[in-house]
């Protein structure tokens, strides 16, 4: 059960949010929305994958 949520809010996550990956962005000059939005993907791709 938990591993669906998570699959569904990555997928969400992949629609609504921005790839900074993409933009290349620099983390030592992203605003703290930015590392925020970074972190919070990363937590949910590692309890995707796990």
């Amino acid at each position: 059960m938990k591993k669906i949520i998570f699959k569904i809010l990555a997928h969400l996550n992949k629609l609504l949010l921005p790839s900074y990956t993409k933009q290349q962005l620099d983390l030592a000059k992203a605003s703290k929305l930015q590392l925020a939005i970074i972190g919070w993907r990363y937590f949910v791709t590692k309890n995707v994958i796990n």
